[in-house]
């Protein structure tokens, strides 16, 4: 991870207090760099940045055929657990004639504040449905039943991740070196920043094709930036920024400080890593990026919360500021 530069800073006062390093990608349609900083040969794990690519293999083998929209947003999510989340993952393991403990996800507290504290009033655990990446495990579920496949489907050799693995090495192009074991348990495979924004830029010219794969990315990706409350939640970095681009634009976190974005009005993909995985600098550059390509207010609440937001103290007072650095201005 060679020569990240400075892409976000921390402010206190007169003081250049932090620094955020990182690398961040745009890719047009033929695949080649409109922008890069820092060094887009870097490899990474996507993390749940991937998500719409670990779903294709789900919309392009006609296993989604009867899917809404909204699941395949959820497919696509790193969701709060809020009810309208949990709800709707419970209803399609019913269709499927599935529970809770057929997931191979990992049971997780809500990040939604309201389910977690019924968990906690209620004195009950966690549930795997609960889990951030519940819908795309209800997404691999369905796929499996398509296939007709075994029930450990988070392995690597299963024919659901060998499917996924083929997506993610066309869609990126590039054979992945290696593979890591995600929070929810399913492999994550590395690539370059250059290969995930690539991929982001398949995505977002998707429209424009008439192959299977590309009407499977163009459909995932409507229904992400159509139901953005369905790919994270309330208050969500990812929600409150799809909105504020009127639903035009998809955009996808990854854990350890990756963000993704798809732009398929401008036919161009967006990749950043934050090298040391703070969520500040992740969102600050992503917004950043966002304004500079014209998709994204700049003076729009959201994208200020996000941009460039103040730095409160306990007691509400201003204490400095979050910016995007010269390079990203």
């Amino acid at each position: 991870m060679a020569n990240p530069i400075d892409l976000v800073e921390v402010w206190r006062g007169d003081l250049l207090e932090c620094v955020h390093q990182g690398h961040a990608v745009v890719c047009d349609d033929t695949g080649q760099i409109v922008e890069a900083w820092g060094d887009p040969t870097t490899m990474i794990y996507p993390r749940s940045s991937c998500k719409m690519i670990q779903a294709l293999p789900l919309v392009e083998s006609g296993a989604a055929a009867n899917l809404q929209d909204q699941q395949l947003a959820l497919a696509s999510a790193s969701h709060n657990a809020a009810a309208i989340h949990t709800d709707l993952v419970g209803k399609w393991l019913e269709e499927l004639g599935l529970a809770d403990d057929d997931f191979r996800c990992g049971p997780a507290m809500p990040m939604d504040d309201d389910a977690r504290n019924g968990l906690i009033r209620a004195h009950q655990a966690p549930c795997q449905i609960h889990n951030e990446c519940s819908g795309k495990h209800a997404g691999f579920l369905t796929l499996n039943k398509h296939l007709k496949a075994g029930p450990d489907y988070e392995l690597i050799d299963h024919p659901v991740q060998q499917a996924v693995k083929s997506a993610f090495e066309d869609v990126t192009q590039e054979t992945s070196p290696m593979y890591g074991i995600d929070g929810c348990s399913a492999p994550n495979h590395a690539c370059t920043i250059h290969g995930l924004a690539r991929a982001m830029a398949f995505f977002a010219s998707a429209q424009d094709r008439s192959d299977v794969r590309s009407t499977a990315a163009a459909r995932l990706t409507q229904a992400m930036a159509t139901f953005p409350e369905f790919v994270a939640g309330e208050t969500r970095t990812c929600t409150d920024l799809m909105r504020a681009m009127d639903h035009k634009v998809a955009i996808k976190t990854g854990a350890e400080g990756v963000f993704v974005a798809i732009i398929p009005e401008k036919r161009l993909g967006v990749a950043v890593k934050i090298m040391d995985g703070s969520k500040r600098g992740r969102d600050c550059a992503i917004a950043a990026i966002l304004v500079k390509l014209g998709v994204l207010d700049a003076d729009h609440p959201a994208t200020i919360a996000r941009r460039t937001p103040p730095v409160m103290n306990r007691r509400g007072l201003t204490t400095g500021y979050i910016r995007p650095s010269a390079h990203l201005m």
